[in-house]
């Protein structure tokens, strides 16, 4: 069995207001065997299109190698945008070393909700996928029912949008909202295509590609 620790601490600020939320990043980054163009920092992998999304949005001309510019170009963008990094997963065993969710077991969480009410400024999470099992969604629907708090649904169209209220000593009443992304990895490129907007917009333009679809998601909510 491959013990499966995540490589990164969270990455919060003070000014933090929203959240990336996944799960681990592919075994390579914690055993430091990186691929070229991979960058040494949450979802640094260049199979793993969020920076690509990102660096298009905002055109930041962004470095993809494993250099320290690379990291620091990075931290940057999340400092002025006041966007965290916050997996929930802390480690599991693999049978095989990839990094599927579903291939994980004997799963250890991170405590999403604790740092959510120590960082008191952070209003939305975003989800790097959707409720699937082992899905960063589905594991804070388990700590959100063990702390007997509901999510209400607002919208059921993907991006799934849902809700939640947190009470933290000496803080106010918070809402929280969470975004359930379509994954940025390339596994999730079939389920895009089955897509009736997708089919739609590719309908009205044969180049729109699946990049250009999270593209236009991804922009709406960072």
């Amino acid at each position: 069995m491959f013990f499966h620790q995540h490589p990164y601490p969270p990455y919060l600020t003070k000014d933090t207001e929203k959240i990336i939320v996944g799960t681990l990043p592919p075994p390579r980054f914690s055993t430091g065997d990186l691929h070229e163009r991979d960058v040494n920092f949450c979802y640094g992998s260049y199979h793993n299109s969020l920076w690509l999304f990102l660096d298009k949005i905002f055109n930041l001309n962004l470095r993809f190698d494993n250099s320290e510019a690379a990291i620091l170009e990075r931290q940057q963008f999340l400092n002025q945008r006041k966007i965290g990094v916050c997996d929930i997963v802390e480690s599991c065993y693999r049978e095989k070393i990839d990094a599927s969710d579903l291939g994980m077991n004997q799963i250890k969480l991170r405590n999403l909700m604790g740092y959510i009410k120590a960082y008191p400024n952070i209003h939305t999470i975003l989800f790097t996928g959707g409720n699937s099992k082992n899905g960063p969604e589905y594991f804070l629907r388990k700590q959100l029912k063990e702390q007997g708090i509901s999510l209400t649904k607002i919208e059921d169209e993907i991006p799934r949008i849902h809700q939640f209220n947190i009470n933290s000593e000496g803080q106010p009443n918070r809402l929280i909202t969470t975004v359930s992304l379509t994954s940025p990895s390339g596994s999730a490129n079939r389920a895009i295509g089955s897509m009736p907007l997708y089919k739609q917009l590719k309908q009205r333009d044969a180049k729109f590609s699946t990049f250009d679809f999270r593209v236009m998601q991804y922009r709406e909510f960072f």
